[in-house]
């Protein structure tokens, strides 16, 4: 059955309403910017225009949080990014609250900086290089691999089986997650979301997919590609590497011709001619 066809005269005050309702939203969102407003009042509020604005508008319009802050909020307290306000519960009010004074006594947010690139481009390597600096916090992802010679679980990475790993994904714990080279690897998303609030820029060194995944679900993270200074010079550092065998060298010497191809769908392109360069590049696209 078709819905009723509203007259001319319906139509006219329907959009004039719609018009009145956007122009309450603005003024609202103005108001909270210039602090004559109080954010948590806005939950009591009865009027129509109000309850129904996207919690995750509001939050941006707090002074010192913008978009990228707002989202690591809704995160961490678990409430969806196109919660409303009149959907927003009494829980979810009080973990709002509890977030509130973190940001208080807390710096400005941090960056998210996902470097990725081919096996053997030199990744870790110079990610490595930035674990002294107070600034940056390196991402440990999870991952199902067995564990290298020289390698610490809880360094390089949380080595887990794959029964932990699913129940991780089943929990929705990953900020990203990707099979790779027959295991899986996964960002945890707490500890990141955790480290920005802190004020630290974090570096997630991880692989194409799970930097596809991080560009869907993080508009404002910067995504830099590693790409070596030759097709020659990335087979040989693979070959010298010997951790594996050789079957599995060349099913990554095979990824990489499609990994080199997407470098395009990156905000920068690094070229790793000299480890110590790479690095100054990136703390330079961080720190900008």
């Amino acid at each position: 059955m078709l819905p009723p066809r509203l007259s001319r005269r319906s139509r006219r005050k329907a959009g004039e309403a719609a018009v009145s309702a956007r122009q309450e939203r603005a003024r609202v969102k103005e108001l909270i910017t210039k602090g004559e407003i109080y954010f948590f009042d806005l939950f009591k509020d009865e009027r129509k225009s109000i309850l129904r604005m996207k919690l995750i508008d509001l939050l941006q319009s707090v002074p010192g949080i913008g978009k990228s802050r707002a989202e690591v909020i809704l995160d961490r307290t678990g409430i969806s990014h196109s919660r409303r306000i009149g959907g927003v519960g009494h829980r979810q009010l009080e973990l709002l609250r509890q977030e509130f004074l973190l940001i208080k006594n807390s710096p400005k947010s941090g960056r998210l900086l996902v470097v990725s690139g081919p096996s053997g481009v030199g990744k870790s390597t110079i990610t490595n290089k930035l674990r002294n600096d107070d600034r940056f916090w390196i991402s440990v992802s999870a991952t199902t691999r067995e564990i290298r010679s020289g390698e610490q679980n809880g360094v390089d990475y949380h080595f887990v089986s794959n029964e932990h790993f699913d129940r991780m994904i089943t929990k929705n714990e990953f900020l990203e997650w990707a099979s790779f080279a027959g295991a899986k690897y996964g960002t945890p998303k707490k500890a990141v979301n955790d480290a920005l609030m802190d004020g630290k820029n974090v570096v997630l060194e991880i692989e194409l997919n799970g930097a596809r995944q991080v560009r869907k679900n993080s508009k404002n993270a910067i995504l830099v590609f590693i790409k070596p200074p030759s097709w020659e010079e990335l087979t040989a550092r693979l070959i010298k590497r010997g951790t594996e065998s050789e079957q599995s060298t060349q099913a990554r010497l095979d990824r990489a011709k499609e990994e080199l191809l997407a470098a395009s769908e990156f905000d920068h392109v690094v070229i790793n001619h000299q480890v110590d360069q790479s690095v100054s590049e990136l703390v330079s696209l961080a720190l900008r």
